[in-house]
C-alpha cells in the first residue's frame, strides 16, 4: 500500500492554487516525499508531481482519509473534523480573501482555535509549510471525541465573541 498525503481544498467556488503550488514545490525539494493526492474541488491545475482529483465520491473522500499518513487540507470545519474522526494528524491552512480564496477570513479564526486546543498545527503562513511538515513527526494531536452538541456550542460560542 502506497503511503500518500491527502489534501483537502474544499468545495469552496474559488481557487486555492496557491496551496497546491507550495505542495508542489516541497514535493519538487523531497520535503514530501509521499504520493500526493488532492482533493481539488473548483481548483483548476495540472500537475506532474502530485495527482489532483476534482469532486470525488464521499467513499473515495473517506477512503484518502483513512488511508493517509496524514492531512493538509484548508479551514474547512467539516474538513478538519473528518480528518480528526479517523485519528489522523492535520495541519491547516486558511483561504484568505485577500487572494480571492475565499470571501472573509474566517478560516484564520478556525484553524487558531483548532491549533490552540492542540488539534491541529495552524500553518497560517504557507512559507512555513515544510517546517510544519518536519514538526507534524513529534506533534501529539488532542484525541477528538465526536459530540455534536459540545462542537455546536464551541463554535457557537466562538463565532458569537
Amino acid at each position: 500500500m502506497d503511503i500518500l498525503i491527502f489534501v483537502i481544498l474544499g468545495t469552496q467556488d474559488k481557487q486555492f492554487c496557491r496551496l497546491i503550488k507550495e505542495i508542489e514545490e516541497l514535493k519538487k525539494d523531497g520535503i514530501i516525499k509521499e504520493k500526493v493526492v488532492v482533493q481539488a474541488g473548483c481548483t483548476k491545475y495540472k500537475s506532474k508531481e502530485i495527482e489532483i482529483l476534482e469532486y470525488i465520491p464521499m467513499t473515495d473522500f473517506t477512503h484518502y482519509i483513512k488511508k493517509a499518513k496524514y492531512i493538509i487540507t484548508h479551514g474547512g470545519v467539516g474538513s478538519i473534523l473528518d480528518s480528526l474522526k479517523y485519528n489522523k494528524k492535520v495541519i491547516a491552512i486558511p483561504r484568505l480573501e485577500k487572494y480571492n480564496e475565499h470571501v472573509n477570513d474566517h478560516q484564520i479564526e478556525i484553524i487558531e482555535k483548532f491549533d490552540e486546543l492542540g488539534f491541529i498545527l495552524d500553518c497560517g503562513n504557507l512559507k512555513r509549510l515544510g517546517n510544519k511538515i518536519i514538526e507534524l513527526e513529534n506533534f501529539k494531536p488532542q484525541k477528538y471525541i465526536s459530540n455534536n452538541n459540545k462542537m455546536i456550542n464551541l463554535l457557537e460560542k466562538f463565532i458569537g465573541e
